[in-house]
């Protein structure tokens, strides 16, 4: 039986592991041709050695490289983009730079996406973002995370209209089981048991969860300028 993206090719714009490699896996078995694009092209290129995956060089932040990835693409039907460089801490510890970094790796770098490679899709083509859940649950620490992922949930809307009949969506995840906090070091642990423990659906998210939303965003063509909250409800506690 034919997968929902059987012939089609996604470009994943993110690293080789955690999410990025759940929705590359996911887009895979949905028959899609897979192009993986990131600034460490040699981790790529490690992780997805024995794959069909094409593996390409990109940096979000610098709107000739993507013009240039846009450029090696001869064709493509989905973009996704899981990019992101966090900026926490509270506002006593943020800086101008770590703000703008922010900014530009997951607001800036996907409308370039947009600007480069709408104009190589389908009508039945799709973008796909990422948001957060920080974005509907102010948390100390993560004002800036919240913050460039607000500016997502904006974006999307405005683009879903200009790039139309392009769909435009995002993913705002909860609190997924990847490397991302490990940098809270022995606080993880507890952070994570008490996200599990006071969230709606008494667990913590799986990347293989965000994998299937995006593949639903791919593939639903009534569906545009929408977040999709795959966060067990977490904002609701």
């Amino acid at each position: 039986m034919a997968g929902s993206l059987q012939g089609e090719t996604v470009v994943v714009v993110g690293r080789g592991s955690g999410i990025a490699r759940a929705i590359v896996d996911a887009a895979m078995a949905e028959g899609a041709h897979v192009v993986a694009a990131g600034r460490d092209r040699e981790a790529l290129e490690a992780a997805y050695k024995n794959t069909t995956v094409s593996v390409k060089s990109v940096d979000v932040t610098d709107e000739t490289s993507i013009a240039a990835l846009a450029d090696q693409v001869s064709s493509v039907d989905h973009v996704v983009s899981t990019v992101s460089a966090r900026a926490r801490g509270t506002v006593g510890e943020l800086s101008p730079e770590a703000i703008l970094l922010s900014f530009h790796t997951k607001v800036v770098g996907p409308i370039m996406l947009a600007k480069h490679f709408a104009p190589k899709m389908p009508r039945t083509g799709s973008f796909a973002l990422f948001s957060g859940v920080a974005a509907l649950e102010p948390d100390p620490g993560f004002l800036a995370v919240a913050a460039t992922n607000g500016s997502v949930n904006v974006v999307i809307r405005s683009l879903a209209v200009e790039q139309a009949p392009l769909r435009v969506n995002a993913i705002s995840p909860g609190t997924i089981d990847t490397g991302a906090w490990e940098g809270l070091g022995k606080e993880k642990d507890a952070f994570l048991e008490n996200k599990s423990a006071t969230n709606p659906v008494r667990r913590i998210g799986t990347v293989e969860d965000i994998a299937q939303a995006v593949v639903f965003a791919m593939t639903n063509t009534f569906m545009t300028g929408v977040s999709l909250a795959i966060d067990g409800g977490q904002p609701l506690v």
